[in-house]
Order: structure tokens, then sequence, then C-alpha cells
């Protein structure tokens, strides 16, 4: 028998880890941080129900952190196995990583100082050495190869779209074909590759972030364009709070191609977010997992500002006039755009443009449902700035694509678990599946333990 358990991206949209055990093998597939509420988050500092010492190895979808945030700490709690992934997904962790334990030690230094936290003192989940010590585990493959995890599972990544090195996951263990979808990108991205289709599956877990929606039918730049231009015209900044890998790169293509056709207002952009800034110049790199050139890619950049270091960064807050600054983290949950926001949001003539998925409970779901005031370091700030949600530039299939992409299945998965959504999301997916397949399809609960 196999035995698979949702350790997480369960009833939520965040923490994916999903464990496959056999008699004498264990391997966990994505090992991500819960984001969001804080009864989300404080699963992070809950013990795993498995040892981590005890799995034999790991599995990534993709670089993100509610993929593979939770990696340093797994290492840090005895797992010594290897962690298998493409190319581009172990570049990004690379800088991903680092940068997250970097953070939750800033907080947790910032907490102190500030005597805000309810902890005395404030700890952080992991730290940066840490966070480098995981990245020795990586083992990068390429995508479309069959590898072998254990001598009982081997794995082959396809192309997910999405960001960089994403990739659905197709397993065979002990005979069962288990096939992981991670998160699916959009169809004809200007960037990504298509999400490729995966020709058969005994087991199937699906993504659901927009499986209850469908993205506006807008072009992107004509809604940039026109968010960028009233703002100007008002003398106010756009602050866009953005994922520093996949979506800031999405926004440089989409305001670059604007300037090129001579529509963008005499203002500065600014990449304010160092590993925005490094993730760049990695796209530029892995022109094979993408459809621009490496020319292209920096053409593209060409006009842009990098704020690399702190104190041009702290400059955005007094430098006079109009700019466009996009700056991590996406949801509004640590990282520059905080300070950002403390100078912007107070301001009527800026605007804040949220350029993708938020999950319940961040300060990004808090701007997109009219929150009036924010909590940014222990105090309110007033939100008086315009707030403009723009999905079409979300990196994530809609309901539509999701169903596009599992009609690519020749042979029919005997069972379907809908994992990864907010659970509206998911069970309204899980409803359409149904209806449209026919397939036996559930949502599965938070540490529940299914046997194929």
């Amino acid at each position: 028998m196999v035995d698979l358990t949702f350790l997480g991206a369960a009833d939520t949209v965040t923490g994916s880890k999903f464990l496959v055990e056999t008699a004498h093998r264990k391997v966990l597939v994505d090992c991500g941080l819960f984001q969001g509420y804080k009864v989300l988050r404080s699963r992070n500092w809950n013990p795993l129900p498995v040892d981590p010492a005890s799995i034999d190895a790991v599995v990534l979808t993709h670089a993100h952190l509610d993929h593979s945030g939770y990696l340093p700490l797994l290492v840090k709690n005895g797992f010594s196995g290897k962690v298998f992934c493409t190319r581009g997904t172990r570049a990004l962790c690379g800088l991903l990583l680092p940068d997250s334990g970097y953070l939750l030690e800033a907080d947790a230094r910032y907490a102190n100082r500030r005597g805000f936290s309810q902890h005395k003192p404030a700890l952080p989940l992991y730290t940066k050495e840490d966070a480098v010590r995981s990245l020795k585990s990586f083992s990068p493959q390429k995508i479309g190869k069959r590898i072998a995890v254990t001598d009982n599972c081997s794995i082959i990544f396809r192309y997910a779209g999405h960001i960089l090195g994403a990739a659905t996951v197709e397993m065979l263990v002990d005979g069962k074909r288990i096939v992981f979808s991670g998160d699916i990108g959009r169809y004809d991205d200007p960037l990504m590759f298509d999400p490729e289709p995966v020709p058969e599956a005994d087991y199937l877990l699906v993504e659901s972030t927009y499986g209850d929606r469908l993205h506006p039918g807008l072009s992107p730049q004509q809604e940039l364009e026109n968010v960028i231009t009233r703002t100007v015209a008002r003398g106010g900044s756009v602050i866009i709070p953005s994922f520093a890998v996949g979506r800031a790169q999405a926004l440089l293509f989409h305001i670059n191609a604007i300037r090129q056709r001579g529509a963008l207002p005499d203002v500065p952009v600014y990449l304010d977010s160092p590993m925005a800034c490094s993730a760049t110049d990695l796209f530029c790199q892995h022109a094979e997992d993408h459809r621009l050139s490496a020319a292209h890619c920096r053409d593209a950049w060409d006009d842009v500002i990098y704020t690399r270091d702190v104190e041009h960064s702290k400059r955005l807050d007094t430098e006079p006039g109009s700019k466009i600054i996009i700056s991590a983290s996406g949801m509004v949950t640590g990282g520059r755009i905080l300070h950002r926001l403390k100078r912007y949001a107070p301001d009527h003539r800026s605007t804040i443009v949220m350029a993708g998925y938020q999950a319940g409970g961040t300060r990004g779901a808090a701007l997109l449902n009219g929150a009036e005031a924010i909590k940014i370091h222990g105090d309110y700030v007033p939100v008086r700035a315009e707030v403009v949600s723009l999905d079409m530039l979300s990196a994530h299939a809609d309901q539509h694509e999701l169903l596009r992409w599992l009609g690519g299945f020749k042979t029919p998965p005997s069972r379907c678990f809908v994992v990864h959504g907010e659970a509206e999301s998911a069970d309204r997916f899980r409803l359409k599946i149904a209806e449209q397949f026919g397939w036996e399809t559930r949502v599965p609960e938070h540490g529940e333990r299914v046997q194929l």
C-alpha cells in the first residue's frame, strides 16, 4: 500500500506538504510555509507529525515559499536526504530561502526592539544560516527526464508555466502513478511556456487557487497604462506589492512594452527589492525555461532602476515627484513594501496596485477588502491611496485554464484530490471537475491520511 498524508495546502492555499509513504520509504512533495491568518502561521511552529529524519527525499514543484519555505526548518530538525527540483527552482531557492531566513531574523529583532511581540524574546522560525545550510541538500534535475528518487520511487518534471522552474510532478511509486500539479500557470503568457499536459495518472492532486473564478479578459498593459497615467496626472506615485519571483519580471515586461509604445509618462521605475533584482538576473540566465531570449530580457529591464542597497531604498520615501515602485512582498506580509506603504498609503494622490492573489489574513487581502487602515510594525497606517486590483496579472491559471490542463489526461485518474485553495474555491472546483469529467473528486482535510 501507498499512504498519502496532507500536511498542508488542504482547506487552505498555503503550506504545501504532501507525504507519500510506503512500507520502507517516505517522500515529501513540497515543503512550504503557511502564510496568511495567524492560526495558519502558527502551524509553522508545530512539530510535523512525521520525524524529519525519517523522510528519505523531498521533491519540490517550484520555489515560492508556500511550497519551499519550510525546508530550512526540515533540515534543521534532522532531514538529511536530497531535495529534487528543476534547475530553475534551485536557482530561485538560492535567493528565496536565505532571504526568508534573513527577514525572519530581522522581524524578530524589530519586534524585540519595539516590544510589540507577545513572545519574550521573539525568535525567528529559522535563520539565514539555516537556509544556506539547507541548500546543500538540493539536487537540480532536467525537465522531462525520469529521475530515481528512492529505490521504489521515480519522478518526471514537466513545465507548469507559473514561474521560472515551476513543474508538475509525475511520481511512480510501487507501481502507482501519482501526479502533483504544483501551481499551474497561464496559457498564452508572454513570458512563460504553456502548462505541459500529463498523459495519465492513477491519482491526481490539483491546485485550486483560482478554482472558483475567471481572470478578467482585459489587457494588463492597457490597465497598467490607465492606472499609471491617472496617478501621475494627480501628482501621485504607483506602488506595486509584488512577488519578487515571477510577478516582478512580468510587471517589468509590461511596463517596458508600454514605454516602447510611447504611452508611459516620464517617471522613473524602481525595482525596490534586492531579491527581485537578483531574480530578474536569473530570469535572463535561464532562457531555456521561458519564451524570452537573454537579449530580450536585458532590453526589457534596461530602463529600470535597481534599488539593491538599503539607503537607496529609504530615499524613495523622500525623493520628490511621481514614481513607479515595484517592491516585495506580493501579499504585503513583510519586506520593503511595508516601509513604502507607511509612506504612500496615506497619500490620496497615490495608487496601490494589487497584482495577484492575496491569501486570507494578509495585509494584501485587507487592502483589497477596503481596509481603512493596515497594521504595520505595531502601528495602524491609514489607507487613503487608491487601491486597484489587476487580477489579470496573476501567474495562476483560472478555472477555465485549470480545466483545460485537466483535459490533457488521456487516462483519467481513479481519484482526484483538490488542494491548495481556500475552502470555497476548492469545493467549487471539486464540483466543476465532477460535473465536467465525472471523476471521483474530493477536498481533503488538513492532516488527513488516505491509502492509495
